[in-house]
Protein backbone atom coordinates (compact mmCIF):
# COMPACT_ATOMS: atom_id res chain seq x y z
CA UNK A 1 0.00 0.00 0.00
CA UNK A 2 1.70 3.43 -1.14
CA UNK A 3 2.31 4.97 2.60
CA UNK A 4 1.55 8.20 0.22
CA UNK A 5 -2.06 7.27 0.05
CA UNK A 6 -4.62 10.18 2.48
CA UNK A 7 -7.72 8.90 4.08
CA UNK A 8 -10.62 10.74 5.07
CA UNK A 9 -12.71 8.83 8.05
CA UNK A 10 -16.44 9.47 7.49
CA UNK A 11 -18.08 9.58 10.92
CA UNK A 12 -16.21 10.14 14.18
CA UNK A 13 -18.25 8.31 16.73
CA UNK A 14 -17.26 5.23 18.67
CA UNK A 15 -16.00 3.49 15.68
CA UNK A 16 -14.36 6.16 13.48
CA UNK A 17 -12.35 7.85 15.51
CA UNK A 18 -10.36 5.16 16.82
CA UNK A 19 -9.50 3.79 13.70
CA UNK A 20 -9.01 7.48 12.52
CA UNK A 21 -6.13 7.99 15.22
CA UNK A 22 -4.77 4.70 15.07
CA UNK A 23 -4.41 5.04 11.06
CA UNK A 24 -2.82 8.58 11.38
CA UNK A 25 0.17 6.56 13.36
CA UNK A 26 0.87 5.47 8.89
CA UNK A 27 -0.78 8.05 7.15
CA UNK A 28 -2.30 11.45 6.02
CA UNK A 29 -5.45 10.97 8.02
CA UNK A 30 -8.71 13.62 7.52
CA UNK A 31 -11.70 12.67 10.19
CA UNK A 32 -15.28 14.27 8.67
CA UNK A 33 -18.10 14.64 10.73
CA UNK A 34 -21.43 16.79 10.09
CA UNK A 35 -21.74 17.47 13.49
CA UNK A 36 -19.77 21.09 14.23
CA UNK A 37 -19.52 20.23 18.19
CA UNK A 38 -17.98 17.03 17.81
CA UNK A 39 -15.24 18.34 15.53
CA UNK A 40 -15.01 21.44 17.93
CA UNK A 41 -14.22 19.01 20.87
CA UNK A 42 -12.35 16.58 19.17
CA UNK A 43 -9.83 19.57 17.64
CA UNK A 44 -9.79 20.32 21.32
CA UNK A 45 -8.59 17.31 22.53
CA UNK A 46 -11.65 15.94 24.10
CA UNK A 47 -13.30 12.87 22.97
CA UNK A 48 -16.60 12.84 24.92
CA UNK A 49 -16.91 8.96 24.40
CA UNK A 50 -14.07 7.85 26.23
CA UNK A 51 -12.57 5.21 23.34
CA UNK A 52 -9.61 7.71 22.54
CA UNK A 53 -7.84 8.76 25.74
CA UNK A 54 -6.90 12.54 26.07
CA UNK A 55 -2.85 12.11 25.59
CA UNK A 56 -3.65 9.89 22.45
CA UNK A 57 -6.01 12.54 21.23
CA UNK A 58 -3.33 15.12 21.15
CA UNK A 59 -0.48 12.65 19.98
CA UNK A 60 -2.82 12.37 16.49
CA UNK A 61 -2.93 16.04 16.58
CA UNK A 62 0.46 16.92 16.71
CA UNK A 63 1.05 14.09 14.27
CA UNK A 64 -1.31 16.55 11.84
CA UNK A 65 -4.59 14.67 11.93
CA UNK A 66 -7.33 17.10 10.61
CA UNK A 67 -10.74 16.90 12.01
CA UNK A 68 -13.57 18.65 9.72
CA UNK A 69 -17.34 19.05 8.88
CA UNK A 70 -16.56 20.60 5.70
CA UNK A 71 -16.43 18.37 3.10
CA UNK A 72 -14.38 20.58 0.66
CA UNK A 73 -11.51 19.85 3.43
CA UNK A 74 -11.08 16.29 2.66
CA UNK A 75 -11.44 15.69 -1.48
CA UNK A 76 -8.17 15.10 -1.87
CA UNK A 77 -7.94 11.85 0.03
CA UNK A 78 -7.35 8.55 -2.01
CA UNK A 79 -9.18 6.69 0.40
CA UNK A 80 -13.08 6.97 2.03
CA UNK A 81 -13.64 5.24 4.91
CA UNK A 82 -17.19 5.01 6.21
CA UNK A 83 -18.28 4.92 9.61
CA UNK A 84 -21.48 6.03 10.06
CA UNK A 85 -24.07 4.55 12.73
CA UNK A 86 -26.67 2.28 10.52
CA UNK A 87 -29.62 2.12 13.08
CA UNK A 88 -33.42 0.71 12.54
CA UNK A 89 -36.74 2.68 12.55
CA UNK A 90 -39.43 2.69 14.69
CA UNK A 91 -40.55 -1.17 12.51
CA UNK A 92 -37.25 -2.23 13.06
CA UNK A 93 -36.27 -2.14 9.51
CA UNK A 94 -32.82 -0.77 7.84
CA UNK A 95 -32.78 2.98 8.26
CA UNK A 96 -29.58 3.58 6.09
CA UNK A 97 -30.57 6.88 5.48
CA UNK A 98 -27.00 7.74 7.23
CA UNK A 99 -25.52 5.67 5.24
CA UNK A 100 -26.99 6.73 1.62
CA UNK A 101 -25.97 10.39 2.67
CA UNK A 102 -22.42 9.73 3.38
CA UNK A 103 -22.09 7.64 0.20
CA UNK A 104 -23.72 11.35 -1.31
CA UNK A 105 -21.38 13.29 -0.10
CA UNK A 106 -18.09 11.06 -1.20
CA UNK A 107 -19.96 10.64 -4.56
CA UNK A 108 -19.41 14.44 -4.70
CA UNK A 109 -15.55 14.59 -4.35
CA UNK A 110 -14.58 11.10 -5.78
CA UNK A 111 -12.02 11.02 -8.41
CA UNK A 112 -10.66 8.25 -10.68
CA UNK A 113 -8.76 5.71 -8.80
CA UNK A 114 -10.59 6.62 -5.15
CA UNK A 115 -10.98 3.86 -2.95
CA UNK A 116 -14.45 3.72 -0.50
CA UNK A 117 -14.11 0.83 2.19
CA UNK A 118 -17.61 1.00 4.27
CA UNK A 119 -17.37 -0.29 7.69
CA UNK A 120 -20.95 0.47 9.17
CA UNK A 121 -22.71 -3.12 9.96
CA UNK A 122 -25.13 -3.37 6.91
CA UNK A 123 -26.85 -6.96 5.20
CA UNK A 124 -25.51 -8.48 2.50
CA UNK A 125 -25.24 -6.92 -0.69
CA UNK A 126 -25.66 -3.55 0.88
CA UNK A 127 -22.56 -1.84 -0.60
CA UNK A 128 -22.93 -3.43 -3.83
CA UNK A 129 -26.85 -2.96 -4.49
CA UNK A 130 -27.13 0.52 -2.43
CA UNK A 131 -24.08 2.78 -2.12
CA UNK A 132 -22.22 2.23 -5.12
CA UNK A 133 -25.16 3.21 -7.60
CA UNK A 134 -25.39 6.25 -5.00
CA UNK A 135 -21.46 6.77 -5.72
CA UNK A 136 -21.78 6.47 -9.66
CA UNK A 137 -24.99 8.62 -9.82
CA UNK A 138 -22.82 11.39 -7.63
CA UNK A 139 -19.44 11.29 -9.02
CA UNK A 140 -20.98 10.41 -12.90
CA UNK A 141 -17.93 7.74 -12.62
CA UNK A 142 -17.80 4.06 -13.48
CA UNK A 143 -17.45 1.30 -10.43
CA UNK A 144 -14.86 -0.84 -10.73
CA UNK A 145 -13.26 0.95 -13.45
CA UNK A 146 -12.72 4.44 -12.28
CA UNK A 147 -13.50 3.60 -8.47
CA UNK A 148 -13.54 0.67 -6.24
CA UNK A 149 -14.31 -0.10 -3.02
CA UNK A 150 -14.42 -2.14 -0.02
CA UNK A 151 -16.21 -3.56 2.78
CA UNK A 152 -14.45 -4.13 6.22
CA UNK A 153 -16.73 -4.70 9.32
CA UNK A 154 -15.82 -2.75 12.36
CA UNK A 155 -15.69 -4.40 15.37
CA UNK A 156 -15.18 -2.01 18.30
CA UNK A 157 -16.38 -2.94 21.60
CA UNK A 158 -17.40 0.61 23.36
CA UNK A 159 -15.77 0.66 27.09
CA UNK A 160 -13.08 -2.11 26.58
CA UNK A 161 -9.74 -0.98 26.98
CA UNK A 162 -8.18 -4.35 26.16
CA UNK A 163 -9.92 -5.14 23.02
CA UNK A 164 -9.47 -1.79 21.23
CA UNK A 165 -8.99 -1.23 17.06
CA UNK A 166 -5.61 -2.68 16.87
CA UNK A 167 -5.57 -5.72 19.16
CA UNK A 168 -8.98 -7.14 17.16
CA UNK A 169 -8.61 -9.04 14.07
CA UNK A 170 -9.86 -7.49 11.43
CA UNK A 171 -12.09 -8.98 8.34
CA UNK A 172 -11.57 -7.51 4.87
CA UNK A 173 -13.04 -7.45 1.62
CA UNK A 174 -12.71 -5.65 -2.17
CA UNK A 175 -14.70 -5.01 -5.01
CA UNK A 176 -11.97 -6.68 -7.08
CA UNK A 177 -9.12 -9.01 -6.17
CA UNK A 178 -6.36 -6.54 -6.54
CA UNK A 179 -8.32 -3.54 -4.95
CA UNK A 180 -9.08 -6.56 -2.23
CA UNK A 181 -5.48 -7.16 -1.69
CA UNK A 182 -4.28 -3.25 -1.40
CA UNK A 183 -7.49 -2.60 1.20
CA UNK A 184 -5.65 -6.28 3.51
CA UNK A 185 -2.29 -4.64 3.14
CA UNK A 186 -3.78 -1.40 4.16
CA UNK A 187 -5.40 -2.60 7.57
CA UNK A 188 -2.52 -4.63 7.93
CA UNK A 189 -0.39 -2.08 8.14
CA UNK A 190 -1.88 -0.72 11.44
CA UNK A 191 -4.01 -3.76 13.04
CA UNK A 192 -1.42 -5.82 15.44
CA UNK A 193 -3.99 -8.52 15.36
CA UNK A 194 -3.97 -9.43 11.80
CA UNK A 195 -6.42 -9.09 9.01
CA UNK A 196 -8.64 -12.06 7.33
CA UNK A 197 -8.96 -11.40 3.90
CA UNK A 198 -12.73 -12.71 2.81
CA UNK A 199 -13.36 -14.03 -0.72
CA UNK A 200 -16.40 -11.16 -1.55
CA UNK A 201 -17.48 -8.27 0.18
CA UNK A 202 -20.73 -9.97 0.70
CA UNK A 203 -19.00 -12.52 2.66
CA UNK A 204 -17.22 -9.83 4.51
CA UNK A 205 -20.98 -8.14 5.31
CA UNK A 206 -22.78 -11.25 6.56
CA UNK A 207 -19.61 -12.28 8.78
CA UNK A 208 -20.28 -8.61 10.23
CA UNK A 209 -23.93 -9.19 11.00
CA UNK A 210 -24.12 -12.97 12.27
CA UNK A 211 -21.94 -12.26 14.95
CA UNK A 212 -23.54 -9.95 16.79
CA UNK A 213 -26.89 -12.08 16.00
CA UNK A 214 -25.31 -15.38 17.21
CA UNK A 215 -24.53 -13.34 20.42
CA UNK A 216 -28.37 -11.96 20.03
CA UNK A 217 -29.72 -15.56 20.24
CA UNK A 218 -27.62 -16.99 22.70
CA UNK A 219 -28.26 -14.05 25.32
CA UNK A 220 -32.07 -14.50 24.47
CA UNK A 221 -31.55 -18.33 25.13
CA UNK A 222 -30.38 -17.36 28.87
CA UNK A 223 -33.04 -14.94 29.16
CA UNK A 224 -35.70 -17.49 28.28
CA UNK A 225 -34.00 -19.49 31.29
CA UNK A 226 -34.47 -16.59 33.52
CA UNK A 227 -38.13 -16.22 32.85
CA UNK A 228 -38.24 -20.01 33.72
CA UNK A 229 -36.37 -20.17 36.61
CA UNK A 230 -38.30 -17.10 38.01
CA UNK A 231 -41.64 -18.88 38.26
CA UNK A 232 -39.73 -22.20 39.23
CA UNK A 233 -38.05 -20.13 42.29
CA UNK A 234 -34.43 -20.71 41.17
CA UNK A 235 -31.86 -18.78 40.97
CA UNK A 236 -30.84 -17.70 37.41
CA UNK A 237 -27.24 -17.05 38.37
CA UNK A 238 -26.46 -20.07 40.96
CA UNK A 239 -27.96 -22.66 37.78
CA UNK A 240 -25.37 -20.52 35.13
CA UNK A 241 -22.68 -21.42 37.64
CA UNK A 242 -23.21 -24.89 38.10
CA UNK A 243 -24.28 -25.27 34.35
CA UNK A 244 -20.92 -23.31 33.93
CA UNK A 245 -18.34 -25.90 35.04
CA UNK A 246 -18.64 -27.94 32.32
CA UNK A 247 -15.53 -27.00 29.40
CA UNK A 248 -17.95 -26.84 26.66
CA UNK A 249 -20.99 -24.72 28.55
CA UNK A 250 -20.67 -21.25 26.75
CA UNK A 251 -21.14 -18.63 29.30
CA UNK A 252 -23.97 -16.35 28.72
CA UNK A 253 -26.05 -14.04 31.47
CA UNK A 254 -29.59 -12.72 30.85
CA UNK A 255 -29.76 -9.44 30.60
CA UNK A 256 -31.17 -6.27 28.27
CA UNK A 257 -29.96 -6.52 25.11
CA UNK A 258 -29.47 -2.76 23.73
CA UNK A 259 -26.66 -0.99 21.87
CA UNK A 260 -25.77 -0.14 18.89
CA UNK A 261 -25.16 -3.31 17.62
CA UNK A 262 -26.37 -6.69 19.29
CA UNK A 263 -29.33 -5.39 19.78
CA UNK A 264 -29.78 -3.83 16.41
CA UNK A 265 -27.93 -6.16 13.75
CA UNK A 266 -30.17 -9.21 13.82
CA UNK A 267 -32.90 -6.71 12.23
CA UNK A 268 -30.94 -5.86 8.97
CA UNK A 269 -30.46 -9.90 8.58
CA UNK A 270 -34.06 -10.72 9.20
CA UNK A 271 -34.85 -7.64 6.78
CA UNK A 272 -32.17 -9.42 4.18
CA UNK A 273 -33.99 -13.02 4.94
CA UNK A 274 -37.66 -11.72 4.36
CA UNK A 275 -37.11 -9.78 1.45
CA UNK A 276 -35.65 -13.09 -0.08
CA UNK A 277 -38.07 -14.93 0.89
CA UNK A 278 -37.41 -16.57 4.33
CA UNK A 279 -38.63 -15.87 7.56
CA UNK A 280 -36.02 -16.58 10.32
CA UNK A 281 -38.06 -18.03 12.74
CA UNK A 282 -34.70 -18.31 15.79
CA UNK A 283 -33.51 -14.90 15.23
CA UNK A 284 -37.15 -13.53 15.31
CA UNK A 285 -38.51 -15.19 18.26
CA UNK A 286 -34.65 -14.10 20.35
CA UNK A 287 -35.71 -10.72 19.68
CA UNK A 288 -38.79 -10.99 20.77
CA UNK A 289 -37.69 -12.18 23.95
CA UNK A 290 -34.73 -9.63 24.09
CA UNK A 291 -37.18 -6.84 23.72
CA UNK A 292 -39.41 -7.48 26.13
CA UNK A 293 -37.38 -8.25 29.11
CA UNK A 294 -37.25 -4.41 30.06
CA UNK A 295 -41.11 -5.15 30.65
CA UNK A 296 -40.30 -8.10 32.73
CA UNK A 297 -38.04 -6.80 35.04
CA UNK A 298 -40.75 -3.75 36.21
CA UNK A 299 -43.03 -5.84 36.43
CA UNK A 300 -41.21 -8.20 38.91
CA UNK A 301 -39.90 -4.70 41.05
CA UNK A 302 -43.62 -3.93 41.27
CA UNK A 303 -44.58 -7.20 42.41
CA UNK A 304 -42.02 -6.74 45.14
CA UNK A 305 -43.21 -3.67 46.10
CA UNK A 306 -46.67 -4.41 46.95
CA UNK A 307 -45.50 -7.66 48.92
CA UNK A 308 -43.04 -5.46 51.17
CA UNK A 309 -46.57 -2.94 51.40
CA UNK A 310 -45.69 -0.21 49.66
CA UNK A 311 -48.08 1.65 47.24
CA UNK A 312 -47.63 1.44 43.92
CA UNK A 313 -49.07 4.96 42.41
CA UNK A 314 -47.36 7.73 43.48
CA UNK A 315 -44.21 5.23 44.63
CA UNK A 316 -40.67 6.84 44.10
CA UNK A 317 -38.29 4.40 42.28
CA UNK A 318 -34.83 4.64 41.83
CA UNK A 319 -33.08 3.22 38.68
CA UNK A 320 -29.46 2.92 38.65
CA UNK A 321 -28.26 3.14 34.88
CA UNK A 322 -29.02 4.06 32.05
CA UNK A 323 -26.53 3.86 29.46
CA UNK A 324 -26.61 0.04 27.54
CA UNK A 325 -23.45 -1.57 29.01
CA UNK A 326 -21.38 -1.11 32.44
CA UNK A 327 -18.33 1.10 32.58
CA UNK A 328 -19.02 3.25 29.39
CA UNK A 329 -21.53 6.59 28.54
CA UNK A 330 -22.61 4.97 25.31
CA UNK A 331 -27.00 5.44 25.68
CA UNK A 332 -27.58 4.07 22.36
CA UNK A 333 -30.51 1.98 21.96
CA UNK A 334 -30.20 1.53 25.94
CA UNK A 335 -33.06 -0.88 26.95
CA UNK A 336 -33.37 0.47 30.41
CA UNK A 337 -35.21 2.86 29.27
CA UNK A 338 -38.22 -0.10 28.52
CA UNK A 339 -38.10 -0.40 32.41
CA UNK A 340 -38.48 3.28 33.47
CA UNK A 341 -41.32 3.55 30.70
CA UNK A 342 -43.36 0.59 32.09
CA UNK A 343 -42.30 1.43 36.01
CA UNK A 344 -43.96 5.23 35.05
CA UNK A 345 -46.90 3.37 33.28
CA UNK A 346 -47.62 2.12 36.44
CA UNK A 347 -47.69 5.43 38.08
CA UNK A 348 -44.57 5.51 39.34
CA UNK A 349 -42.27 8.73 39.96
CA UNK A 350 -38.63 7.82 38.53
CA UNK A 351 -35.22 8.53 39.23
CA UNK A 352 -32.58 7.89 36.82
CA UNK A 353 -28.91 8.25 38.51
CA UNK A 354 -25.82 7.45 35.53
CA UNK A 355 -22.22 8.70 36.74
CA UNK A 356 -21.21 7.69 32.88
CA UNK A 357 -23.76 9.11 31.03
CA UNK A 358 -24.29 12.84 30.11
CA UNK A 359 -26.82 14.67 31.18
CA UNK A 360 -27.33 16.64 28.08
CA UNK A 361 -27.55 13.37 25.25
CA UNK A 362 -30.04 11.76 27.91
CA UNK A 363 -32.07 14.64 28.18
CA UNK A 364 -32.50 15.02 24.30
CA UNK A 365 -32.58 11.34 23.55
CA UNK A 366 -35.40 9.92 26.58
CA UNK A 367 -36.32 13.25 27.92
CA UNK A 368 -35.16 12.32 31.44
CA UNK A 369 -33.04 14.49 33.82
CA UNK A 370 -30.09 12.33 35.28
CA UNK A 371 -30.16 12.64 39.03
CA UNK A 372 -26.97 14.03 40.19
CA UNK A 373 -26.74 12.57 43.69
CA UNK A 374 -29.20 10.39 45.12
CA UNK A 375 -30.58 9.44 48.88
CA UNK A 376 -31.17 6.04 48.72
CA UNK A 377 -34.03 6.68 52.24
CA UNK A 378 -36.03 8.63 49.24
CA UNK A 379 -36.77 5.59 47.79
CA UNK A 380 -39.50 2.84 47.43
CA UNK A 381 -37.90 0.18 45.14
CA UNK A 382 -35.08 0.21 43.13
CA UNK A 383 -33.50 -1.37 39.94
CA UNK A 384 -29.66 -1.83 38.95
CA UNK A 385 -29.86 -1.92 35.56
CA UNK A 386 -26.45 -1.15 34.47
CA UNK A 387 -23.18 -2.41 36.81
CA UNK A 388 -21.18 0.35 36.94
CA UNK A 389 -17.80 -0.02 39.05
CA UNK A 390 -19.28 2.90 40.98
CA UNK A 391 -22.50 1.81 42.19
CA UNK A 392 -20.63 -1.10 44.54
CA UNK A 393 -20.08 2.06 46.40
CA UNK A 394 -24.13 2.28 47.18
CA UNK A 395 -24.40 -1.54 48.46
CA UNK A 396 -23.72 -0.06 52.27
CA UNK A 397 -26.18 2.46 51.85
CA UNK A 398 -28.63 0.50 50.20
CA UNK A 399 -28.64 -2.09 52.85
CA UNK A 400 -29.03 0.66 55.69
CA UNK A 401 -32.34 1.77 53.85
CA UNK A 402 -33.55 -1.76 53.63
CA UNK A 403 -33.40 -1.61 56.89
CA UNK A 404 -35.33 1.62 57.77
CA UNK A 405 -37.89 1.28 55.10
CA UNK A 406 -37.69 -2.39 53.34
CA UNK A 407 -37.16 -1.05 49.86
CA UNK A 408 -37.55 -3.09 47.43
CA UNK A 409 -34.56 -4.14 45.15
CA UNK A 410 -34.01 -6.20 42.00
CA UNK A 411 -30.44 -6.59 40.62
CA UNK A 412 -30.69 -7.12 36.35
CA UNK A 413 -27.11 -7.69 36.56
CA UNK A 414 -26.97 -9.90 39.85
CA UNK A 415 -24.25 -7.45 40.96
CA UNK A 416 -24.78 -6.45 44.40
CA UNK A 417 -24.62 -8.80 47.41
CA UNK A 418 -27.50 -11.42 47.16
CA UNK A 419 -28.05 -10.25 50.93
CA UNK A 420 -29.52 -7.03 49.81
CA UNK A 421 -31.54 -8.10 47.20
CA UNK A 422 -35.40 -9.22 46.84
CA UNK A 423 -34.90 -10.49 43.09
CA UNK A 424 -32.87 -10.68 40.32
CA UNK A 425 -32.52 -12.28 36.78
Amino acid sequence: MDLNKKIAIIGLGYVGLPLAVAFSEKYPVMGFDIARWRINELNKGYDRTLEVEEEELKEAISRGIKFTDKLEDIKEANVYIVTVPTPIDKNKNPDLTPLKKASESIGKILKKGDIVIYESTVYPGCTEEVCVPILEKESGLKFNKDFFVGYSPERINPGDKEHTVKKILKVTSGSTPEIAKEIDKMYASIIEAGTHLAPSIKVAEAAKVIENTQRDVNISFVNELALIFDRLGIDTKEVLEAAGTKWNFLKFTPGLVGGHCIGVDPYYLTYKAQEVGYYPEVILSGRRINDNMGIFVANKLIKLMIKKGHTIKGSKVLVLGITFKENCPDIRNSRVIDVVRELEEFGCNVDVYDPWADKEEVKREYGIELKDNINMNDYDGVVLAVSHKEFKELEEDLKKAKEKKDIAVYDIKSFFDKSIVDGRL
